[in-house]
């Protein structure tokens, strides 16, 4: 086993290749003058079963075509099988046309993905898990949802405890999250009674009394998070945490948070944290590489990886 990293998330690669005791190989990705991407693999990977590890974060454009050049790269170089291991997909929310004469960007991905090479995609917490249908190679979507229902376990209250969708598209995940965690469930309902009003928030599910745990795939600008916020802490809650895979966080987001009610916002590493993600006093980071390290091994030694969620 071979494990390539790109440059968007090098701290989660190297993490990665702690947890599995495998050095990362040798590869060289780097700019020419211009900004096009060249990558050279500086090692033998003759008949190897390859990991390219690289999240197609900000920038998307950028580390996407890393990715793919590096994935063609292993090709050329006669690897045995290549799994991309995306952490964080980029382009996942454009899965369908929201309107006429609109692409479906995640497809078009998934088929740059696929044609540049890739034998298998390992990927966390699709923004939707249709997505998985859009390659036409093996394609694993872990959850990040073990991690969160510890993390919660081990720093909440259980009596108080209720878990809240920030959406009414979001219910399931927050249901399966609500399960484990042995806890009530409650749902942020959105809605614009007429164009050109602004947006009403209702709480369906009592929330007076509770630590309210908000759960979603992505945070981006945060407005909806805060908004989420303190529609709950006007019907009662105790205080309101949020738990989110993915850590966006652009523009102002930061600011946006870090000034709001919300007691904590915890994401995970599969986006590397800005600096002021890491100085914001309510933004707090947990790790993926012993889920994804796990994963990799498991995938390497041909093992059950949905047994991961059991």
């Amino acid at each position: 086993m071979k494990l390539v990293a790109g440059n968007s998330n090098r701290p989660l690669a190297e993490a990665i290749s702690a947890y599995l005791n495998v050095p990362l190989a040798k590869c060289q990705v780097k700019r020419f003058a211009d900004m096009e991407v060249f990558v050279e693999i500086q090692e033998n990977v003759r008949g190897e079963d390859v990991f390219v590890i690289q999240s197609t974060s900000f920038p998307a454009n950028d580390h996407l075509m890393e990715l793919l050049i590096i994935i063609d790269a292993l090709r050329r170089s006669s690897a045995r099988r290549i799994t991309a291991v995306i952490p964080y997909f980029g382009y996942a929310r454009q899965d369908r046309k929201p309107g006429p004469r609109t692409p479906i960007s995640a497809k078009l991905v998934a088929n740059l993905i696929t044609h540049a090479g890739a034998d298998r995609v390992l990927t966390l917490d699709l923004h939707a898990g249709q997505i998985q249908g859009f390659f036409d190679i093996p394609t694993d979507n872990l959850f990040a949802a073990p991690i969160m229902a510890r993390d919660i376990k081990e720093r909440l209250d259980g009596g108080d405890r209720m878990v809240v969708s920030p959406d009414v598209g979001g219910v399931v995940r927050a249901r399966a999250l609500a399960k484990r965690i042995d806890a009530p469930l409650a749902i942020v309902d959105k809605r614009r009674e007429r164009p050109g009003e602004s947006e009403v928030m209702n709480i369906i599910g009592d929330v007076r009394g509770r630590s309210c745990i908000l759960l979603d795939d992505i945070v981006d600008s945060g407005g909806t998070l805060v908004n989420a916020a303190d529609a709950l802490l006007a019907n009662g809650a105790k205080e309101v945490y949020a738990y989110i895979t993915h850590g966006v966080l652009s523009g102002g987001a930061v600011s946006r948070i870090a000034n709001s009610r919300l007691k904590e916002l915890v994401i995970t590493d599969s986006i590397m944290p800005t600096e002021a993600v890491k100085v914001a006093h309510n933004i707090r980071v947990v790790p993926i590489a012993p889920l994804m390290g796990e994963a990799i091994g498991r995938t390497a030694t041909e093992s059950s990886v949905s047994s991961l969620f059991d």
